[in-house]
């Protein structure tokens, strides 16, 4: 499959939001998305952001390092918010649940590389680099899925 990329970059945390909210908007059952980067990149507040904007009634939306899994209800699915950052083994993503979700619900993905090889071929990954260690983030987005490729250029780019 070809690889796809596109970057953006964000000068603030209110547009790392939009630019959450602006991909969030397109998301459907059996979508998952990955968000790569070091710790304080960006990835939970993307993350956040995405479900806030999905959310019909609004309500606290923590961070999953601990629960490892947090799952919201949308009108159309679920929506999972996985951080893996914790997870001491690959094996226990099927214990979690999350492979069956990635068929049914909308899954965001912190630290997708404890996966193994169970990270989906179908996925969008959004890597974030915090190069200037200030509100600047350099947000990668790659895929090999054709599905994706109109979703981005027609909401992103």
């Amino acid at each position: 499959m070809t690889q796809h990329r596109a970057a953006f970059t964000s000068t603030s945390p209110h547009q790392t939001a939009l630019l959450a909210s602006q991909l969030g908007a397109g998301l459907r059952p059996g979508d998952c998305v990955l968000l790569d980067g070091q710790i304080g990149a960006g990835k939970s507040h993307f993350a956040r952001a995405l479900i806030l904007s999905r959310l019909t009634v609004p309500e606290d939306v923590p961070s999953p390092t601990f629960t490892l899994v947090q799952t919201y209800d949308l009108p159309e699915c679920e929506l999972w918010h996985a951080d893996l950052y914790r997870l001491p083994d690959p094996d226990q993503i099927i214990e979690l649940g999350l492979l069956d979700a990635l068929q049914t619900a909308i899954c965001l993905i912190e630290w997708p590389d404890r996966m193994g090889d169970l990270v989906p071929e179908n996925a969008l990954l959004l890597r974030f680099d915090d190069p200037d260690q200030n509100d600047t983030r350099q947000i990668t987005l790659s895929w090999t899925d054709p599905r994706w490729t109109a979703r981005i250029e027609g909401s992103l780019l």
